[in-house]
């Protein structure tokens, strides 16, 4: 059923979403889907804080040069330097609304906000609400959306693609209720903010992760995709076999925590001069390294040295998580390992959030933006999502007639997908990317990869043309086929580069670097 014209439609309510719903408001009309339960999205769950020049002892160019170095030499320049000039503004924005940053009232403070450092910084430049920042950020934002005439909250539906015209346009979202009937919810203009790709592997830093829904979605509509090979690896996340996933925060290491191995060692040291605070793809593959030395499935974090007052201060969510878990980080060091955090890659956008295709645009972690580059330093995320959501919004403060042409109609079988065989299906996908495609790439690793994903692949499209739509069917079918793409511009990366790292090529190759470009075409034939 066709449910409505509706004006700016908004796929996705995590900080990105909910910041252009915000500013769009007052000029168009918005409708956000976004999930009932605030527990989806990354945005929630993020802990360390935002980057942002702030203190007056720190400036643009020092921000600007950390975020070129963490990116190993792929970022885009313009995009960095607009990123980091745009924040300062946008952090007084979150303030205005009233987001409970921690104050610092240290008598030497240089700036009313607790100000954290993170790997890959120079300076303390993150500013946070405790160790709970994206919580924060989220539930002032949700009370202003909430209390907006102009936006109208949809939590009824999902998205499992994209509306396109025969002009080559965007034209909405084709939608999911409880009850497994279609919505067509036609748009003038269309914004996906529906997160990264970390689901595609088995252990992720987010209990409800992303598989790259809303990149494959986008280039169902020929829209073009970029660095997809540059997963990033958190180095910690607590290691709980049999709990649910809970990242460590960057910032613990920013404010001393140091790694130990299985014999209470620390191994930072003699792999990089900034130890702990070198960047993640560093400290990640430092870690995978230590665990297959030692043949363990973990290292340490150790904080104790802090002292139990300030662990408490400073990272009170951490402490009463892990407490809760039977973990007291004040009296013993923390078990961590690395596990799938961010997506460096996504749709290809300008400064605008603009696509290849018109009328769509992308913000936030599915889209690529060329900040991170190679490989995202810490905790500008956020920052990205914050500004690439404010400058797409003043590019939509204008009403453009939509087209008119010809939609292009979705088919559907009647078939009921049994959900094990899709559980099924999706478990091999993400053994294979864990097994193959993770912290470290080896030829051989890939071309096993791609020969087991084409099969998977194969065996769900026959399943797909007659089955009814779901929503765990579509998640899956996008999810699989970012899959294959992630491993075909990994192989076609003949260099080690940031997050991705073969030891078969060349550390950055003799090539000038390139991003990774490609399209849904390239799985054409299988």
């Amino acid at each position: 059923m066709t449910d409505g014209k509706h004006e700016v439609l908004v796929i996705g309510g995590g900080v990105a979403g909910l910041v252009l719903a915000l500013e769009v408001a007052d000029h168009r009309r918005v409708t956000l889907l976004r999930p009932t339960s605030d527990d989806q999205g990354a945005s929630r769950w993020a802990q360390g804080g935002i980057a942002a020049v702030l203190s007056p002892q720190d400036d643009i160019e020092a921000h600007v040069a950390d975020t070129l170095v963490a990116g190993d030499g792929l970022c885009d320049e313009a995009a960095v330097r607009f990123t980091v000039e745009q924040g300062p503004d946008a952090i007084e924005w979150l303030l205005s609304l009233g987001v409970p940053f921690t104050p610092d009232v240290s008598p030497d403070a240089g700036y009313p906000y607790h100000l954290t450092r993170e790997g890959g910084h120079g300076a303390r430049r993150i500013i946070h609400a405790d160790d709970a920042t994206g919580r924060a950020v989220v539930e002032t934002l949700r009370q202003h959306v909430d209390a907006h005439p102009g936006i109208t909250l949809r939590g009824d539906l999902t998205a499992i693609g994209l509306i396109g015209d025969a002009q080559g346009h965007c034209r909405g979202a084709r939608c999911l209720d409880g009850d497994g009937r279609v919505h067509e919810l036609l748009a003038a203009d269309t914004v996906l903010a529906t997160g990264g790709a970390s689901g595609l592997y088995r252990h992720t830093t987010s209990p409800q992760p992303a598989s790259g829904e809303g990149m494959m979605m986008a280039a169902e509509l020929g829209a073009e995709l970029m660095n997809l090979e540059f997963q990033q690896f958190h180095p910690t996340c607590l290691f709980d076999p049999d709990g649910p996933a809970f990242l460590i925060s960057e910032a613990v290491r920013g404010e001393g925590g140091q790694l130990l191995n299985a014999d209470g060692e620390r191994f930072m040291p003699g792999i990089d001069p900034r130890a702990e605070l070198a960047p993640r793809d560093v400290v990640a593959r430092a870690i995978d390294a230590e665990m297959q030395r030692t043949h363990t499935d973990h290292v340490f974090l150790d904080i104790r040295h802090l002292g139990e007052t300030a662990i408490r201060q400073h990272f009170p969510t951490i402490h009463a998580h892990c407490a809760g878990r039977g973990l007291d980080i004040a009296r013993e060091p923390i078990p961590v390992v690395p596990a799938a955090h961010y997506s460096c890659g996504g749709v290809s956008t300008d400064l605008d959030g603009a696509t290849s295709v018109p009328r769509l645009y992308a913000i936030g972690e599915v889209a690529c933006t060329g900040l991170h580059g190679a490989n995202r330093m810490a905790s500008n995320s956020l920052l990205e999502c914050l500004v690439y959501a404010r400058s797409c919004a003043r590019r939509l403060h204008k009403a453009e007639k939509a087209p008119t042409a010809e939609l292009l109609p979705a088919r559907f079988g009647d078939r009921v997908e049994s959900p094990e065989t899709l559980t099924a299906i999706r478990e091999a996908m993400r053994q294979l990317m864990s097994a193959r495609v993770a912290i470290v790439r080896t030829d051989q690793g890939l071309d096993e990869a791609a020969r087991e994903l084409t099969q998977l692949h194969r065996d769900l499209a026959l399943r797909v043309r007659e089955a009814a739509p779901s929503v765990a069917l579509s998640n899956l079918w996008h999810a699989l086929r970012l899959a294959r793409l992630t491993v075909a511009s990994a192989r076609a990366r003949r260099e080690s580069r940031g997050l991705h790292f073969n030891p078969g090529c060349e550390v950055h190759g003799d090539a000038d670097p390139h991003p990774s470009r490609i399209h849904l075409t390239a799985l054409e034939g299988a």
